[in-house]
């Protein structure tokens, strides 16, 4: 079984502090963010970046759906970690300036693939389709602060 990894950025014309506010803010903007593969959002507890724990559905595909229940950390500043408590899979949004009034925004999303051939489509498939759910995230957190 191997580690799986997505990653996708997006240049946002706000500074980085307003983009970070935005993505943690779990209880009001987070949940505005979120395409259409998304379902049953929920923040359990907190709501504001650490301590929050937030539960959704993510399609990926037709067959595929994952419940998930995620844990948020802040580990360092500029940096939201959301840990999966009904897998293996974590989600790391990253958050630095990248000149004046804007901010490169990073998200990479890692989990222990399945062996097989299933988990040669998965390694080869997911990624894309992942990195696509994320672009139209990172499109609507742009909309949503360059108000």
């Amino acid at each position: 079984m191997a580690q799986v990894e997505a990653t996708t950025e997006r240049i946002v014309a706000a500074d980085a502090e307003t983009v970070f506010d935005a993505l943690a803010d779990y209880s009001g903007t987070r949940a505005k963010l979120l395409p259409e593969q998304f379902s049953e959002y929920e923040v359990r507890e907190g709501g504001d970046g650490e301590g929050t724990l937030v539960h959704w559905k993510l399609q990926a595909t037709s067959k595929r759906v994952r419940d998930c229940l995620l844990e948020v950390t802040e580990p360092t500043d500029g940096e939201l970690v959301e840990k999966d408590r009904n897998s293996s899979m974590v989600t790391t949004w990253r958050v630095t300036p990248a000149g004046e009034g804007t901010s490169r925004v990073v998200v990479t999303t890692t989990w222990t693939g399945a062996g097989g051939i299933g988990g040669f489509f998965e390694r080869t498939f997911a990624p894309k389709g992942l990195g696509r759910i994320y672009d139209a995230m990172l499109a609507k957190l742009a909309t949503e602060v360059e108000k």
